[in-house]
């Protein structure tokens, strides 16, 4: 099993803007140091507590400083942007980063963002395909581009001139593009499916019960069946909340009491998606009550915390649980505590993982 990250992130909002950022630049490059694989940076515009709006500018800050681990948009949130803005962006970020970028894309979950674009009413998965639909087709296509959708048509033919490469859009440097991964937000997820089908791979978010979590393996298989090639578990990366310490009573305190960075998350992002009427991802039994969704639920439910040797036991029962997969996704949370947040990492990188992989060796041997 491959180690990764996954950061929104969600900071306290009395923290400066240029804090947080350079908090989360230095994440990514002790990720980095510690053999983190890949990494991947979410992106809203009208959050207080969500402090990038752009993880392409971000993943652009951050190539001159890296050297091996692969960034990722986690992801473009596509009905808020021009397609063929986003084309060009992405094929020159492609060329910046030579290989170590992925585009992971999505419709889009925050609706205030999607108010302030002007498609709070409109079908933004419908434009999500429409707008990945355009980005391929510019990509796979020659200039002069004629594409008309629903939503955008795009056009260079009456400004086009070859000899001075004006109407022409440049094609990323992977071939024919970037890897592309959604990110999995439902149980059942039909995203997931159609994804597979295209050959693009699956990130299930870290705010999914495992139970849930586990429903989009079966839904991968189907999708990749349908687009006429194998599923491989190593191509299915899974997001989870993690805390490790040195001591057990630092762990429980840091990932689980009132004013930690892991309570403060959760209750973000719990209040945000039970206000918008998603709070059967936190339940078990969907006929229980959306009151019965805490903070304290949550945190018992998806946040893996401990020493070690007990963070390694319950990631291993958790992949028992969901089945097989090849990327572990470490969730970025805030450094309330710097020294602390950077041990986790340490912790995991150094102990957790090595158990972990250890340990399946193991049960493969037997």
């Amino acid at each position: 099993m491959k180690l990764g990250f996954f950061t929104m992130p969600i900071h306290p909002m009395h923290r400066p803007l240029t804090e947080t950022l350079r908090e989360d630049r230095e994440f990514c490059l002790i990720a980095e140091k510690l053999g983190f694989c890949e990494g991947y940076f979410g992106e809203h515009v009208t959050d207080g507590a969500e402090t990038i709006t752009s993880s392409l500018i971000f993943i652009a800050w951050l190539l001159e400083a890296t050297t091996t681990i692969k960034l990722g948009s986690g992801t473009i949130n596509l009905p808020n942007q021009h397609p063929a803005r986003v084309a060009g962006e992405v094929a020159m970020l492609d060329h910046m980063a030579q290989g170590r970028y992925i585009m992971g894309i999505s419709p889009g979950g925050l609706l205030s963002d999607a108010e302030v674009f002007g498609n709070l009413d409109k079908n933004r998965t419908e434009m999500f395909v429409e707008a990945i639909d355009h980005i391929l087709g510019i990509w796979s296509g020659e200039a002069p581009y004629k594409r008309v959708g629903q939503h955008w048509t795009i056009s260079t033919e009456r400004t086009y001139l070859p000899a001075l490469g004006q109407g022409v859009m440049h094609k990323p440097y992977q071939s024919p593009h970037p890897p592309i991964v959604v990110t999995a937000v439902a149980p059942f997820s039909k995203g997931v499916a159609e994804a597979a089908a295209r050959g693009w791979e699956p990130i299930s978010a870290n705010f999914l019960l495992p139970c849930w979590v586990k429903t989009h393996w079966p839904k991968y298989v189907e999708g990749c069946a349908n687009g006429g090639r194998p599923a491989d578990p190593a191509n299915w990366r899974v997001a989870k909340s993690i805390f490790v310490a040195d001591d057990l009573a630092t762990a429980r305190r840091y990932a689980t009491e009132p004013g930690s960075p892991y309570y403060a998350y959760y209750n973000s992002l719990a209040t945000k998606l039970v206000g918008n009427g998603r709070a059967n991802l936190f339940k078990r039994d969907q006929s229980a009550p959306d009151s019965s969704v805490t903070v304290d639920s949550v945190l018992a439910d998806l946040v893996i915390w401990g020493t070690p040797d007990k963070v390694a036991d319950e990631l291993a029962a958790f992949e028992e649980e969901i089945g097989e997969f090849g990327t572990l996704l470490y969730a970025g949370h805030d450094w309330a505590d710097k020294k602390l947040a950077i041990r986790s990492l340490e912790l995991m990188a150094e102990q957790v993982m090595p158990a972990v992989n250890a340990g399946r060796q193991s049960a493969a041997a037997e």
